[in-house]
């Protein structure tokens, strides 16, 4: 049943600009072509509170503040027909996603890859999978996306190839020879089990045995992803020509997966053991502190290594992923000074069961000092995380509302926010069934964990086919329920949707910089209102979530000199109370 367009959506605070006003009218601070809407309605003229908004000020890299859009690519658009997006299908959408009014898009790997991880198994860093397309799809669209004013990042994956790379056929060959040492191999103990007891992150032990070369050969992951000798300058060398490949074709950014995966204790020592007593166990992994298989303290060097390469192509964009439970040392080590990686992720958010004022205000406390200090991007759904909206929901909130503050939020965080693909329509998580799951991680941990298959359904885009506008053959995955009723079409000039809501969001930060570059402070408040300032050159912008089901008041004073940017379950006056899963962001008179 199809789900009225303005279902569940409330009151709308609706300006600024129905229509979105481009990077290059900002740059060149000239006003918007159409005149702002106030709940439907225009304003007088020169009343948008956008007219005295500046640009992100001179002097700062293009990326920082940047949002940053996510594409999957077996889940974006398919133009051949084989059920699997592609590349031509990315350059398609392209223009969809210019006008979203995001600065870069982030494509997750596209290499020649066997697809035991779906192309986190790499089999030539430096061509295009035939699934995907050639690498001159991959031209097409890098030199489409910069002639609509955006950059392009995608990923690296420096801890592991796949076991069908060339490197580790001459590796496995033989103990002697220039690639021996590629990769990481360990004899035995004299019992013939594995040489220490490191477990893999998706089940089971760290080591696999070769026959061939008659030892073990480790993977953190997948068998069939061996590890990478990173501490072996030849393998560092080879990582850095690919890099400088797609650095020559003008990619503008790397994003580089697990990447504090990529080096480990040369000494091989066992990792402790982490007691179960507390906590959900899905894997082996889950029982130990990963100290030695992991984290070593080398990976910084080797990212000045990576950081001076970027330099020499301008401002090049650099975000590390840091999984674990304690990623903020490592995050602040990768990004600290003007010699390392632009930026760091983690999953403080991807895999925190509920969204609380108290969890963002740490968040974003532990990233409050100078730029020199590091700086981090933020994520709240992507890949390898359930939606967020599936997750953060509170029982019986109306979920399209609650992506709107979701997707808010993520716009007003200090550092850059990474949006991944189908938050600005307010997808839920996908329910995949067994018999059609596909990610290895899911079959082999079933039903302990549900894997990542739930957020890498087919983006919807349409309700022309049986799938949604994806593909006109069967998807790689089913489509997600009731996402149809959500597809972009369906959303596409509604101004109380979802989409046009988060395009207008994604305007105001545009020209904020305040929003962009700004200082963060939260007043004191207690849960479940959010509530903090951003602050940059004159400007003050001050953003209200309510994140829980019932009415919380506003202290006055916080509001009482700001007008609105805009709102979602929330009149345009400064509120003194806010609704249940209400926004209200405002910016304060001079």
């Amino acid at each position: 049943m199809a789900v009225s367009k303005t279902a569940g959506r409330g009151f709308e605070s609706l300006c600024p600009c129905q229509v979105q006003i481009s990077r290059k009218q900002v740059s060149a601070l000239v006003p918007p072509p159409v005149r702002c809407l106030q709940n439907g309605r225009p304003r007088p003229a020169g009343d948008c509170p956008l007219a005295n908004l500046k640009p992100n000020p001179a002097g700062h890299p293009w990326w920082r503040g940047a949002v940053v859009y996510q594409i999957y690519p077996r889940s974006y658009l398919d133009t051949n027909r084989d059920g699997i997006g592609d590349l031509p299908g990315i350059t398609l959408k392209l223009p969809y996603i210019a006008r979203l009014g995001v600065e870069a898009i982030w494509i997750s790997p596209f290499f020649k890859s066997p697809m035991s991880d779906f192309g986190y198994d790499v089999s030539d860093y430096c061509d295009v999978d035939p699934i995907f397309g050639t690498l001159g799809d991959f031209d097409a669209l890098l030199a489409e996306a910069h002639r609509l004013g955006l950059k392009v990042i995608i990923d690296q994956v420096y801890a592991h190839t796949s076991d069908a790379h060339a490197w580790f056929a001459a590796s496995r060959a033989a103990r002697e020879g220039p690639y021996a040492d590629w990769y990481v191999w360990r004899n035995p103990k004299p019992d013939g089990t594995p040489p220490n007891n490191w477990q893999s992150v998706f089940g089971g032990p760290a080591w696999t045995w070769d026959a061939r070369r008659q030892q073990y050969f480790m993977h953190n992951f997948l068998s069939t992803q061996p590890q990478l000798n990173v501490h072996n300058p030849d393998v560092q060398e080879a990582l850095l020509a690919a890099a400088k490949f797609w650095l020559d074709k003008g990619v503008d950014g790397f994003r580089l997966d697990a990447i504090n995966f990529a080096m480990f204790d040369p000494d091989f020592r066992d990792n402790p053991p982490w007691p179960a007593e507390g906590r959900v166990i899905t894997r082996p992994f889950d029982l130990q502190h990963h100290i030695y298989n992991q984290s070593h303290p080398d990976i910084p060097i080797f990212m000045e290594r990576i950081r001076t390469l970027a330099d020499g192509y301008g401002a090049v964009f650099t975000v590390a992923e840091v999984p674990g439970p304690d990623p903020l040392p490592e995050m602040t080590a990768f990004t600290a000074g003007e010699k390392r990686l632009s930026s760091a992720y983690s999953f403080d958010f991807l895999y925190a069961k509920k969204l609380s004022a108290r969890r963002v205000k740490a968040s974003q406390l532990n990233w409050a000092g100078p730029f020199s200090e590091g700086w981090p991007s933020w994520a709240f759904s992507n890949h390898d995380a359930p939606r967020c909206v599936s997750r953060w929901c509170p029982s019986g909130g109306d979920r399209l509302k609650f992506a709107k503050l979701t997707n808010a939020l993520l716009l007003c965080l200090r550092g850059n926010p990474i949006l991944y693909q189908g938050e600005e329509l307010g997808l839920p998580q996908a329910d995949v069934g067994f018999e059609d799951l596909q990610d290895p991680e899911a079959i082999a941990n079933w039903p302990r964990t549900l894997g990542r298959d739930g957020a890498r359904t087919p983006m919807p885009w349409s309700k022309d086919n049986a799938y949604a506008g994806f593909s006109e053959a069967k998807p790689w995955l089913p489509i997600g329920q009731g996402h149809t009723e959500l597809a972009a079409a369906e959303q596409e000039g509604d101004p109380l949707s979802v989409l046009e809501f988060t395009r207008r969001m994604l305007s105001i930060r545009l020209a904020s910089p305040a929003l962009r570059l700004g200082s963060v402070t939260f007043p004191e408040g207690a849960e479940p209102l959010l509530a903090f300032r951003r602050e940059e050159a004159g400007e003050t912008v001050i953003c209200l979530f309510n994140l829980g089901m019932d009415d919380v008041a506003v202290p006055e004073a916080l509001v009482a000199r700001a007008s609105v940017l805009i709102g979602s379950g929330a009149g345009n006056a400064p509120p003194k109370v806010l609704a249940p899963l209400a926004v209200w962001i405002g910016r304060e008179a001079a």
